[in-house]
């Protein structure tokens, strides 16, 4: 379950990358309240036009001259109004514009950084959907407090000075009716709308997951004929969003209809008091329109703090998931002033290391210890949770280990930079996944910047080049999400080119034949043992029958290494765990 987000978080979140345009703040609060100063304003000058209009008498020389000057003063204001908020807004959004760029490119780049099985354990289309969702949420979020809540803020202040001034009851009541609206607002927002805002986000999340999930598996769908039971199954989805959806917004129109009303007993509270103070003489005409030009402008405002408000909650329950990316701290980090693997010929050593996954008690290895000598091919046996895949897990350092050391080239690897580290080890999966770019790009990943010339080279090793020569467009072809235009044969080789480019001391093979036909294997083994030349390699063994040529074979069981030897010792051993495996995979006793 995701940590709970606290307004306390949002808090610190914006603060965050407020903060890092702080040059900019004190111009965007001085534009902003002097632009609801001068809206404040308004009433007054429209008072005292109607007094003007009231007391002159036209028909004398120069009759005229005060009412222009009020209008020009209302011109004047009205353009000094626009001036100052549109200005101010143009810089509010070069302010916006940066933040949301960082907003994105820090999710991502936080994102990448957890682990394996944080990713493993998520849909990657809710991941793209939260990281976007959240960027465009927070600037909903961003002009709601600076565009609206604080202009409604000094608008607020200032309408209760001036009319507390000039008419102390009159200002009492406005001060009175606009805490009430406030106090109201905020309650139905906070304690009533939150609540479904959240639950509809979350639904919202859960039908782009499916929708990603659908698209992503496209190839799986079309191969079963099963378009209308995936349609069916988002269509479930959907009715879950649509009526959560619905339940929120239709609570929300409620609230927004009493705070309506709350306006409109400010409307009779403020006019109320004003033409009281007419019947007694303690007003005149001109002050009422002043009361009444002020509800218009104020109750426009307050309108917007009830609907912003309430939009702002919405997008601070958009930006949760954004938010808990940010304040997540990532498992495995680099430490401070962290070095640079300087690799040599690909020593392994594992110095009696202890690891267990997260909180389990038993861990995988204790107090274990192995060296694989540079150069050395070495290949890891046993049954499934034996601790196979860990090991290589922890040479690339996925995870931390909890006491001992491993070190490449006599360097412990928790001192170094993650990314020099796993730059000296090239890694051939068995589903290799390619991006949605040419193949020439695909080849060059290990190697930024590679010419044509060294991508071709590599090509060749791999046993890539001709199939790739046959294509359209070569080296230029698209190769499809994930590469599904490509074979298996096709990704295994061009994944194989990639590594040889990459020309790292270290290679990890997780065994790259276990699923293709004869004629794709022959080519992957005989671009295999290219790539395995000159380095180290490990290889997780599926099927024995592969890995009779390595220099060492381990036996693991229960995070421990019970054998060790050449495929030939091992078989010769009466008792031994591998000649058991082998004789069983031989007999067709077990799977691969």
């Amino acid at each position: 379950m995701l940590e709970k987000v606290t307004y306390k978080d949002v808090a610190r979140y914006t603060w965050y990358y407020w903060r890092q345009h702080k040059k900019y703040w004190p111009v965007l609060l001085i534009g902003m309240s002097l632009a609801a100063v001068l809206d404040t304003l308004f009433p007054v000058v429209a008072g005292r036009l109607i007094a003007a209009i009231n007391e002159t008498d036209i028909t004398e020389v120069n009759g005229l001259d005060a009412i222009l000057g009020i209008f020009v003063l209302f011109v004047a204001l009205e353009i000094s109004y626009h001036s100052a908020r549109n200005g101010t807004i143009f810089l509010w959004n070069l302010v916006a514009v940066r933040t949301l760029y960082q907003i994105t490119t820090d999710g991502f780049a936080k994102v990448q950084k957890f682990s394996s099985n944080w990713h493993a354990n998520n849909f990657a289309g809710a991941t793209v959907r939260k990281i976007t969702r959240g960027m465009w949420s927070f600037d909903t979020y961003g002009d709601i407090i600076f565009m609206y809540l604080f202009p409604t803020t000094i608008i607020m202040i200032s309408t209760v000075v001036i009319m507390t001034l000039h008419w102390p009851v009159v200002g009492l009541i406005a001060f009175l009716v606009i805490a009430l609206y406030v106090g109201v607002s905020l309650w139905t927002v906070m304690v009533i709308n939150a609540p479904g805002f959240k639950k509809s986000a979350a639904k919202d999340t859960a039908m782009g997951a499916a929708i990603a999930d659908a698209v992503t598996a496209n190839s799986v769908v079309k191969s079963h004929g099963t378009e209308t039971e995936e349609e069916q199954r988002m269509q479930v989805v959907a009715m879950d969003w649509r009526k959560t959806a619905f339940s929120a917004w239709t609570i929300a129109n409620g609230t927004d209809t009493l705070r309506r009303f709350i306006s409109i007993v400010m409307m009779v509270a403020m006019m109320g008091a004003a033409i009281w103070l007419w019947s007694k003489g303690e007003a005149q005409p001109a002050d009422v329109v002043y009361v009444f030009t002020a509800y218009i402008v104020l109750s426009a405002y307050l309108r917007h703090i009830g609907e912003q408000v309430a939009n702002m909650q919405r997008a601070i329950s958009e930006m949760e998931d954004a938010i808990f990316y940010w304040k997540t701290d990532i498992a495995v980090k680099d430490k401070p002033q962290a070095a640079a693997l300087m690799p040599d010929k690909g020593e392994i050593v594992f110095d009696r290391v202890r690891f267990a996954y997260g909180k389990i008690v038993d861990p995988i290895y204790d107090d274990f210890s192995l060296t694989i000598k540079a150069g050395e091919k070495v290949a890891l046996v046993g049954h499934s949770g034996s601790g196979k895949s860990t090991f290589v897990k922890l040479v690339q350092r996925l995870y931390d280990i909890q006491d001992g050391e491993i070190r490449i080239d006599g360097q412990n690897i928790a001192d170094v930079t993650q990314a020099s580290l796993r730059k000296a080890i090239a890694l051939v999966p068995q589903e290799p996944i390619l991006f949605h770019r040419t193949l020439a790009e695909n080849i060059a990943y290990g190697k930024p910047g590679a010419s044509k010339d060294e991508i071709i080279a590599a090509a060749k090793q791999a046993y890539a080049h001709d199939f790739i020569g046959g294509l359209e467009l070569g080296y230029d072809t698209m190769v499809g999400e994930r590469g599904i235009k490509l074979s298996g044969g096709e990704r295994q080789r061009v994944a194989i080119a990639r590594a040889i480019l990459a020309d790292a001391p270290i290679l990890i093979l997780d065994e790259a034949t276990s699923s293709l036909d004869s004629v794709s294997e022959h080519y992957i083994q005989k671009a295999l043992e290219n790539l395995m030349t000159g380095r180290t390699s490990i290889t997780i063994a599926h099927r024995l029958s592969t890995i009779k040529s390595v220099d060492r074979i381990l036996v693991f069981d229960q995070g421990r290494i019970v054998e060790q030897g050449t495929h030939e010792e091992l078989v010769a051993r009466a008792s031994s765990h591998y000649k058991t495996l082998y004789e069983m995979q031989a007999l067709d006793l077990v799977g691969e």
